[in-house]
């Protein structure tokens, strides 16, 4: 088990679906890299539900203006790194131009028939046998570089709002540094003058617990778990906070 684990709890509802998609894009990103079967479809499935309920289009065109206009200040400050400001600033640019069209993300992907089909499966307990899905059982006898572009391609409908997405998170995250903190009997509670966006525990797995956090903009609390038993603990747990805006 990795030593250190990260949970991170957004305060808003729009960072809150950020997350979510960017969950998604990690996952589908690692069954890019090696074969995982059918279990693909799943994270393809779920984004593709997603983006049906919500157009992110213009909260992202919003957050990237927001930036450029905050990177264009930093830049023109003294003693910054401004090469690495412009890249990001490039990086944000590229990212907003394919959000300037009309189109629906993911349209095109429900005019393949193969997709629409399994979509209409999958939800089903145990949908994936192959008299269920004769023409998923074809598609999984292909070659693994044949599917590997598949999905690929697949996942290029959904490009244009998941690149600025992990854009602005790793903005968002780079606002705040870990700093060490202690939560008496199991409990910290906080404060920000500042509106905040996303909160970010970092602990030791041989703590025995994690963290379930609450709160607002202005105000959080977090209150750890033991796992073994299920119960708020009550000893002094230390751990690394960041509050990010």
């Amino acid at each position: 088990m990795n030593d250190d684990l990260i949970y991170e709890q957004p305060l808003n509802e729009k960072t809150r679906s950020y997350l979510r998609l960017e969950y998604l894009a990690e996952q589908l990103e690692l069954h890019t890299k090696s074969d995982h079967q059918h279990h693909c479809f799943y994270p393809l499935f779920s984004l593709s539900e997603l983006t049906d309920r919500c157009d992110y289009r213009s909260d992202i065109l919003k957050d990237i203006d927001k930036q450029l206009i905050l990177l264009e200040k930093w830049h023109a400050l003294p003693h910054v790194n401004k090469i690495q400001i412009q890249r990001i600033i490039d990086q944000l640019i590229q990212a907003k131009a394919p959000l300037q069209t009309n189109e629906r993300i993911g349209c095109h992907l429900k005019q393949d028939r193969f997709i629409t089909a399994l979509k209409q499966r999958f939800g089903m307990p145990g949908a994936c046998c192959n008299f269920d899905l004769p023409q998923l059982h074809f598609w999984l006898s292909k070659p693994w570089d044949e599917r590997q572009q598949d999905l690929k391609a697949w996942i290029a409908h959904y490009l244009p709002i998941l690149e600025p997405i992990k854009i602005l998170l790793d903005l968002t995250r780079s606002t705040a540094e870990f700093r060490s903190a202690e939560a008496e009997q199991g409990f910290l509670q906080g404060n920000s003058p500042h509106p905040l966006t996303l909160v970010r525990v970092k602990i030791k797995s041989k703590e025995g617990c994690y963290p379930t956090i609450s709160g607002h903009k202005n105000r959080y609390a977090i209150h750890f778990v033991n796992f073994d038993n299920q119960k708020h603990t009550d000893k002094k747990v230390k751990f690394k906070l960041a509050t990010c805006n």
